[in-house]
């Protein structure tokens, strides 16, 4: 199947003789080396306000809009340890990530950090040399469109605890990387391993690299496929042990599971698949919707480049692997929703129960009721009813969620990849606060 090349979002995806890109963050289950503002968020306060398009209100955060925008991935994390939130941004127009940092309650600034990567695609945050200070991880393509040269790499933001951050690279001449996270792997782990998918175009895999101290690593094929868009780590059998989930979408449109025994050996799952050549994966993430101590699996597909005319899909939508334990899963479909991305799962409304919250970035933004932001409101009895949030702004490819302010609420924040027209409603990075 001759169809991706990632653009993100997560994450992250454009697709066939297109990009994919890796944006989504993913959340993570198990015991990941460091989750600072991991994507499964639970809201504190109830909100008796119902979910439509007036539950949020949005705006504009960071530096202003210039062209069309190409965010490729978003992370929100505490990245300078003082309490407030900020949001780290992946470029991938400008080659750049920044910073956008609330230096105080509800006031953002953006600043670059460490130099220029190459199509960056993926953000992660970890402390991996035991210092005490996040550093930030990025994926990195080289370049977002499609080529199968040697031209990916894994780039380390290191933080030396001032503010300050210089890049280091820690792999380089591979196939184009759109996913990277930090967790110990093994039992005997002492410092974060790495977890890397290379989405390439016709070569790509998926690796483990186990962190060997003193900044080196011993690197582990799992997968010998291009198509990687996500693979994050957690304990999806409640064992202790540290598993991989990865959807792969290029010559196949799977999902894998690599079942870990502990000591560093991993058993490959396919766990679902579909036979449509253009189903269009674009990003997966893990949370428990049903709340029943088992890690589920999120996924979308939603990727809408691969097509004569990008655009949306009546197969579109949003989906939940059942976790049943002992390497079961069943199949729900969450809803249907056009173009989507970026899977999250979020309790918004401080219900007590899991939402699924995801956007879309390849719908047919010439029709004005095309929808940008859906929530899937979950009953208690995990049946989902949509919730259109927004029309506007269009072409976001990623959204995370976090109680941004401390008050128990949840925001939302989006990023926005606007690759085809009409360009009419399109922002950069946008927040979006409770109206009430």
């Amino acid at each position: 199947m001759n169809r991706k090349a990632v653009i993100a979002v997560g994450v992250v995806a454009l697709g066939v003789a297109g990009a994919w890109l890796a944006f989504n963050r993913i959340a993570r289950g198990g015991r990941p080396a460091a989750a600072p503002g991991s994507a499964v968020q639970v809201g504190r306060v109830r909100q008796n306000q119902p979910l439509d398009e007036d539950y949020f209100r949005p705006h504009p955060i960071g530096r202003p809009l210039e062209g069309n925008p190409w965010i490729t991935d978003l992370l929100i994390c505490d990245l300078d340890g003082d309490g407030l939130k900020d949001v780290l941004v992946a470029d991938g127009r400008l080659n750049k990530v920044t910073w956008i940092r609330q230096v105080s309650l509800g006031k953002f600034e953006e600043q670059d950090i460490g130099g220029p990567i190459q199509g960056p695609a993926h953000l992660e945050v970890a402390d991996l040399r035991g210092t005490g200070h996040l550093d930030v991880l990025v994926a990195s393509m080289g370049i977002i469109f499609p080529d199968n040269d040697k031209i990916g790499s894994v780039v380390i933001l290191e933080n030396d605890g001032t503010n300050h951050f210089t890049n280091h690279v820690l792999l380089d001449k591979v196939a184009r990387v759109t996913y990277v996270q930090a967790a110990r792997l093994t039992k005997h782990s002492v410092l974060p391993d790495l977890v890397i998918g290379q989405f390439g175009y016709l070569e790509g895999e998926i690796r483990w690299m186990e962190n060997m101290g003193n900044g080196t690593y011993k690197s582990h094929q799992l997968l010998d496929l291009p198509g990687t868009i996500h693979a994050p780590a957690a304990d999806m059998h409640g064992d202790g042990n540290m598993d991989i989930v990865a959807l792969v979408s290029k010559k196949v449109e799977e999902v894998h599971m690599f079942t870990g025994d502990g000591q560093g050996n991993f058993k490959d799952q396919v766990i679902h698949g579909s036979t449509n050549q253009d189903y269009g994966s674009s990003g997966l993430t893990i949370a428990d919707v049903n709340q029943d101590g088992l890690p589920d699996v999120i996924f979308t597909n939603g990727d809408g480049f691969s097509y004569a005319t990008p655009g949306p899909r009546p197969w579109h939508g949003v989906h939940w692997l059942q976790n049943m334990g002992g390497g079961k899963f069943t199949y729900h479909k969450v809803g249907d929703f056009s173009g989507a991305f970026s899977p999250i799962a979020v309790d918004l409304r401080g219900s007590g129960h899991m939402d699924i919250v995801a956007t879309s970035c390849f719908n047919d933004w010439s029709d004005k009721d095309a929808v940008s932001l859906m929530a899937f409101e979950n009953d208690g009895h995990e049946r989902f009813t949509p919730r259109i949030l927004a029309r506007a702004p269009t072409h976001l490819v990623v959204v995370k969620a976090a109680d941004m302010f401390n008050d128990g609420r949840i925001e939302l924040v989006t990023g926005s990849f606007a690759f085809y027209p009409p360009y009419d409603h399109v922002s950069r990075v946008t927040l979006w606060e409770h109206k009430e």
